[in-house]
Protein backbone atom coordinates (compact mmCIF):
# COMPACT_ATOMS: atom_id res chain seq x y z
CA UNK A 1 0.00 0.00 0.00
CA UNK A 2 0.99 3.10 -0.91
CA UNK A 3 1.01 5.19 2.56
CA UNK A 4 2.11 8.38 1.23
CA UNK A 5 -1.20 8.49 -1.20
CA UNK A 6 -2.99 7.45 2.38
CA UNK A 7 -1.67 10.06 4.36
CA UNK A 8 -2.08 12.87 1.53
CA UNK A 9 -5.82 11.39 1.27
CA UNK A 10 -6.49 11.64 4.76
CA UNK A 11 -4.84 15.43 5.48
CA UNK A 12 -7.03 16.04 2.84
CA UNK A 13 -10.37 14.93 3.67
CA UNK A 14 -9.35 16.25 7.34
CA UNK A 15 -9.20 19.67 5.82
CA UNK A 16 -11.71 19.56 3.30
CA UNK A 17 -13.84 18.91 6.27
CA UNK A 18 -13.34 21.74 8.35
CA UNK A 19 -14.64 25.26 7.51
CA UNK A 20 -12.38 28.43 9.08
CA UNK A 21 -15.28 29.57 11.18
CA UNK A 22 -15.38 26.11 12.82
CA UNK A 23 -11.16 27.05 13.35
CA UNK A 24 -11.84 30.23 14.68
CA UNK A 25 -10.12 31.64 11.94
CA UNK A 26 -11.68 35.10 9.91
CA UNK A 27 -13.64 34.72 7.05
CA UNK A 28 -11.46 34.68 3.76
CA UNK A 29 -11.89 37.59 1.87
CA UNK A 30 -11.74 36.33 -1.60
CA UNK A 31 -13.51 33.03 -3.56
CA UNK A 32 -13.09 29.65 -1.68
CA UNK A 33 -12.02 26.71 -4.56
CA UNK A 34 -12.00 24.08 -1.66
CA UNK A 35 -14.44 23.49 0.40
CA UNK A 36 -13.05 23.78 3.82
CA UNK A 37 -9.59 24.93 4.98
CA UNK A 38 -6.81 26.10 2.53
CA UNK A 39 -3.21 24.29 2.84
CA UNK A 40 -1.66 27.56 3.97
CA UNK A 41 -4.90 27.75 6.95
CA UNK A 42 -3.65 24.80 8.37
CA UNK A 43 -0.41 25.77 8.21
CA UNK A 44 -0.62 28.95 9.71
CA UNK A 45 -3.36 27.16 12.69
CA UNK A 46 -0.29 24.41 13.09
CA UNK A 47 2.53 27.54 13.04
CA UNK A 48 4.32 25.70 10.42
CA UNK A 49 5.40 27.22 6.72
CA UNK A 50 2.55 26.83 4.31
CA UNK A 51 5.84 24.87 2.28
CA UNK A 52 6.47 22.36 4.91
CA UNK A 53 2.62 21.50 5.62
CA UNK A 54 1.98 21.24 1.67
CA UNK A 55 5.54 19.07 1.93
CA UNK A 56 3.75 17.13 4.52
CA UNK A 57 0.07 16.57 2.89
CA UNK A 58 1.87 14.79 0.26
CA UNK A 59 3.53 12.45 2.27
CA UNK A 60 7.12 13.67 2.49
CA UNK A 61 7.63 13.61 6.29
CA UNK A 62 11.70 12.72 6.60
CA UNK A 63 12.52 14.76 9.74
CA UNK A 64 9.44 15.85 10.84
CA UNK A 65 8.92 15.58 14.71
CA UNK A 66 6.05 13.85 16.23
CA UNK A 67 5.20 17.54 17.99
CA UNK A 68 4.72 18.99 14.35
CA UNK A 69 2.52 16.07 13.78
CA UNK A 70 0.72 16.73 17.15
CA UNK A 71 0.07 20.61 16.09
CA UNK A 72 -1.55 19.49 12.56
CA UNK A 73 -3.49 17.22 14.89
CA UNK A 74 -4.95 19.75 16.88
CA UNK A 75 -5.01 22.50 13.97
CA UNK A 76 -7.56 20.25 12.27
CA UNK A 77 -9.50 19.11 15.36
CA UNK A 78 -8.67 15.47 15.05
CA UNK A 79 -10.17 13.32 17.35
CA UNK A 80 -8.39 10.60 19.21
CA UNK A 81 -8.76 7.94 17.02
CA UNK A 82 -7.67 10.20 14.24
CA UNK A 83 -4.54 11.40 16.01
CA UNK A 84 -3.62 7.76 16.37
CA UNK A 85 -4.36 7.06 12.55
CA UNK A 86 -2.11 9.79 11.51
CA UNK A 87 0.60 8.82 13.78
CA UNK A 88 0.07 5.52 12.46
CA UNK A 89 1.03 6.52 8.94
CA UNK A 90 3.45 8.69 9.87
CA UNK A 91 5.34 5.45 11.45
CA UNK A 92 4.41 3.28 8.11
CA UNK A 93 6.22 6.32 5.87
CA UNK A 94 9.48 6.44 8.35
CA UNK A 95 9.77 3.24 9.95
CA UNK A 96 12.83 2.87 11.54
CA UNK A 97 15.09 0.29 12.29
CA UNK A 98 14.43 0.07 15.85
CA UNK A 99 10.74 0.18 15.77
CA UNK A 100 10.60 -2.18 12.82
CA UNK A 101 8.31 -4.88 14.68
CA UNK A 102 9.57 -8.97 14.75
CA UNK A 103 7.20 -10.62 12.36
CA UNK A 104 4.46 -11.13 14.79
CA UNK A 105 2.67 -14.87 15.14
CA UNK A 106 -0.47 -15.50 13.68
CA UNK A 107 -2.88 -14.69 16.52
CA UNK A 108 -4.49 -17.82 18.59
CA UNK A 109 -7.13 -18.53 20.76
CA UNK A 110 -6.13 -20.42 23.91
CA UNK A 111 -8.91 -22.68 25.22
CA UNK A 112 -9.37 -20.55 28.66
CA UNK A 113 -10.36 -18.05 26.28
CA UNK A 114 -13.21 -20.74 24.47
CA UNK A 115 -13.76 -21.65 28.09
CA UNK A 116 -14.70 -17.36 29.07
CA UNK A 117 -16.37 -17.21 26.12
CA UNK A 118 -18.59 -20.24 26.52
CA UNK A 119 -19.61 -18.78 30.24
CA UNK A 120 -21.89 -16.10 29.19
CA UNK A 121 -25.62 -16.93 27.80
CA UNK A 122 -25.34 -14.05 25.20
CA UNK A 123 -23.55 -14.17 22.02
CA UNK A 124 -20.02 -13.52 22.71
CA UNK A 125 -17.36 -13.87 20.25
CA UNK A 126 -13.64 -12.81 19.09
CA UNK A 127 -12.57 -11.26 16.15
CA UNK A 128 -9.20 -10.09 14.61
CA UNK A 129 -8.48 -6.65 13.07
CA UNK A 130 -9.63 -8.08 9.57
CA UNK A 131 -12.85 -8.95 11.21
CA UNK A 132 -12.62 -12.42 11.17
CA UNK A 133 -14.83 -14.36 13.00
CA UNK A 134 -12.51 -16.80 14.96
CA UNK A 135 -14.17 -18.15 17.71
CA UNK A 136 -17.57 -18.13 19.34
CA UNK A 137 -19.97 -19.45 21.99
CA UNK A 138 -22.46 -21.64 20.94
CA UNK A 139 -24.99 -18.49 21.22
CA UNK A 140 -23.06 -16.66 19.14
CA UNK A 141 -22.68 -19.22 16.48
CA UNK A 142 -26.58 -19.25 16.45
CA UNK A 143 -26.67 -15.69 16.00
CA UNK A 144 -24.64 -15.73 12.87
CA UNK A 145 -25.77 -18.45 10.91
CA UNK A 146 -23.81 -17.31 7.93
CA UNK A 147 -20.33 -17.85 10.24
CA UNK A 148 -21.59 -21.11 11.43
CA UNK A 149 -21.89 -22.28 7.93
CA UNK A 150 -18.17 -21.33 7.35
CA UNK A 151 -16.71 -22.18 10.12
CA UNK A 152 -14.08 -20.50 12.92
CA UNK A 153 -11.89 -18.50 10.89
CA UNK A 154 -13.58 -19.00 7.48
CA UNK A 155 -15.67 -16.16 8.24
CA UNK A 156 -15.39 -12.58 7.33
CA UNK A 157 -17.60 -9.35 8.77
CA UNK A 158 -16.25 -7.32 5.78
CA UNK A 159 -16.96 -9.73 2.44
CA UNK A 160 -19.83 -10.67 3.83
CA UNK A 161 -21.54 -7.55 4.22
CA UNK A 162 -20.19 -5.95 0.92
CA UNK A 163 -20.46 -9.56 -1.31
CA UNK A 164 -23.23 -11.52 0.12
CA UNK A 165 -26.19 -10.51 -1.07
CA UNK A 166 -28.29 -12.37 2.25
CA UNK A 167 -25.96 -9.18 4.34
CA UNK A 168 -28.69 -6.46 3.37
CA UNK A 169 -31.81 -8.53 4.85
CA UNK A 170 -29.48 -10.00 7.54
CA UNK A 171 -28.25 -5.70 8.77
CA UNK A 172 -31.29 -4.04 9.41
CA UNK A 173 -28.71 -0.70 9.03
CA UNK A 174 -26.90 -1.97 6.35
CA UNK A 175 -25.40 1.15 5.48
CA UNK A 176 -24.00 2.21 8.76
CA UNK A 177 -22.58 -1.57 9.20
CA UNK A 178 -20.73 -1.10 5.78
CA UNK A 179 -19.21 2.06 6.52
CA UNK A 180 -18.49 1.51 10.13
CA UNK A 181 -16.41 -1.58 9.49
CA UNK A 182 -14.45 -0.29 6.32
CA UNK A 183 -13.23 2.71 8.88
CA UNK A 184 -12.19 -0.02 11.26
CA UNK A 185 -9.89 -1.83 8.83
CA UNK A 186 -8.91 0.82 7.79
CA UNK A 187 -7.40 1.96 11.14
CA UNK A 188 -6.04 -1.18 11.26
CA UNK A 189 -3.72 -1.58 8.54
CA UNK A 190 -2.36 2.24 9.41
CA UNK A 191 -1.77 0.32 12.87
CA UNK A 192 -0.06 -2.71 10.95
CA UNK A 193 1.15 -2.19 7.53
CA UNK A 194 2.97 -5.61 7.66
CA UNK A 195 -0.58 -7.28 7.46
CA UNK A 196 -0.55 -8.77 3.61
CA UNK A 197 -3.52 -10.54 4.85
CA UNK A 198 -5.49 -7.36 5.52
CA UNK A 199 -4.05 -5.81 2.43
CA UNK A 200 -4.75 -8.42 -0.04
CA UNK A 201 -8.53 -7.56 1.61
CA UNK A 202 -8.47 -4.20 0.79
CA UNK A 203 -7.38 -5.57 -3.14
CA UNK A 204 -10.03 -8.13 -3.22
CA UNK A 205 -13.26 -5.73 -1.81
CA UNK A 206 -12.11 -2.76 -3.77
CA UNK A 207 -12.24 -5.16 -7.42
CA UNK A 208 -15.34 -6.62 -6.27
CA UNK A 209 -17.85 -3.65 -4.41
CA UNK A 210 -18.12 -0.06 -5.28
CA UNK A 211 -19.93 0.97 -2.46
CA UNK A 212 -16.61 -0.45 -0.70
CA UNK A 213 -14.32 1.93 -3.09
CA UNK A 214 -16.51 4.96 -1.88
CA UNK A 215 -16.36 4.21 1.38
CA UNK A 216 -12.42 3.49 1.66
CA UNK A 217 -11.77 7.16 -0.30
CA UNK A 218 -13.17 9.09 2.51
CA UNK A 219 -10.46 7.95 4.65
CA UNK A 220 -12.79 7.71 8.21
CA UNK A 221 -11.23 5.81 11.14
CA UNK A 222 -12.72 3.90 14.15
CA UNK A 223 -12.22 2.53 16.91
CA UNK A 224 -14.10 -0.63 18.04
CA UNK A 225 -15.60 -0.01 21.33
CA UNK A 226 -19.36 -0.37 22.73
CA UNK A 227 -22.71 0.48 21.25
CA UNK A 228 -25.68 -1.19 19.55
CA UNK A 229 -26.46 -3.91 17.08
CA UNK A 230 -29.25 -4.57 14.94
CA UNK A 231 -30.19 -8.07 12.83
CA UNK A 232 -32.57 -9.62 10.85
CA UNK A 233 -31.96 -13.31 11.74
CA UNK A 234 -33.45 -15.36 9.06
CA UNK A 235 -35.30 -18.19 11.86
CA UNK A 236 -36.30 -15.26 14.70
CA UNK A 237 -36.15 -12.10 12.95
CA UNK A 238 -35.45 -8.58 14.58
CA UNK A 239 -32.83 -8.50 17.54
CA UNK A 240 -31.50 -5.76 19.17
CA UNK A 241 -28.20 -5.46 21.41
CA UNK A 242 -25.79 -3.44 22.91
CA UNK A 243 -22.58 -4.35 22.59
CA UNK A 244 -18.98 -4.18 24.80
CA UNK A 245 -15.50 -4.98 23.51
CA UNK A 246 -12.53 -6.46 24.95
CA UNK A 247 -8.65 -6.21 24.09
CA UNK A 248 -7.51 -10.12 24.78
CA UNK A 249 -4.72 -10.14 26.78
CA UNK A 250 -1.44 -11.14 25.14
CA UNK A 251 -3.17 -11.33 21.40
CA UNK A 252 -3.29 -7.83 20.54
CA UNK A 253 -4.58 -8.48 17.40
CA UNK A 254 -7.74 -9.86 18.52
CA UNK A 255 -10.89 -8.54 19.81
CA UNK A 256 -13.36 -10.06 22.29
CA UNK A 257 -17.13 -8.69 21.73
CA UNK A 258 -19.64 -9.51 24.06
CA UNK A 259 -23.11 -8.58 23.29
CA UNK A 260 -26.02 -7.77 26.51
CA UNK A 261 -29.39 -8.81 26.01
CA UNK A 262 -31.91 -6.64 28.05
CA UNK A 263 -34.24 -8.40 29.91
CA UNK A 264 -38.10 -9.43 29.15
CA UNK A 265 -37.36 -7.67 26.10
CA UNK A 266 -38.41 -9.02 22.16
CA UNK A 267 -34.59 -10.32 21.95
CA UNK A 268 -34.89 -11.89 25.16
CA UNK A 269 -37.75 -14.60 23.85
CA UNK A 270 -36.60 -14.53 20.39
CA UNK A 271 -33.01 -15.67 21.86
CA UNK A 272 -34.77 -18.66 23.93
CA UNK A 273 -37.04 -20.04 20.98
CA UNK A 274 -33.21 -19.36 18.95
CA UNK A 275 -31.60 -22.06 21.44
CA UNK A 276 -34.53 -24.12 21.61
CA UNK A 277 -34.60 -24.64 17.70
CA UNK A 278 -30.70 -24.43 17.06
CA UNK A 279 -30.08 -26.94 20.24
CA UNK A 280 -27.68 -24.75 20.97
CA UNK A 281 -27.42 -24.87 24.98
CA UNK A 282 -28.15 -21.65 25.68
CA UNK A 283 -31.60 -22.14 26.47
CA UNK A 284 -31.28 -20.63 30.39
CA UNK A 285 -30.57 -16.89 28.19
CA UNK A 286 -33.83 -15.25 29.06
CA UNK A 287 -33.99 -17.20 33.01
CA UNK A 288 -30.44 -15.77 33.31
CA UNK A 289 -31.28 -11.81 32.02
CA UNK A 290 -34.14 -12.23 34.78
CA UNK A 291 -32.75 -13.26 37.32
CA UNK A 292 -30.44 -10.42 36.96
CA UNK A 293 -33.87 -7.90 36.38
CA UNK A 294 -32.89 -5.50 38.72
CA UNK A 295 -28.97 -5.07 38.42
CA UNK A 296 -27.24 -3.31 35.38
CA UNK A 297 -27.44 -5.67 32.46
CA UNK A 298 -23.93 -4.28 31.36
CA UNK A 299 -22.27 -5.90 34.24
CA UNK A 300 -23.11 -9.35 33.54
Amino acid sequence: MDYQAELQGFLTSRRHRLTPGQAGLPPYPGIRRVPGLRREEVAQLAAISTDYYTRLERGKITGVSDEVLEAIARALQLGDVERDHLMSLARAIRPSPAARRPRKAKPRVRPQLQRVLDTFAAPAYIQNSRLDLVAANSTGWSLFPHAQEAGPGQFNHLRFLFLDPRARDFYRDWNMGTSNSVSLLRAAVAHDPDDEESMKLVGELSMKSDRFRSLWAAHDVLRFRHGAKKYHHPLVGDLDFDFESFEVSGEPDLLMVVYVIEPHSPTAEAMQLLANWTGTGQGNAVEHSRSDAGADPRAR
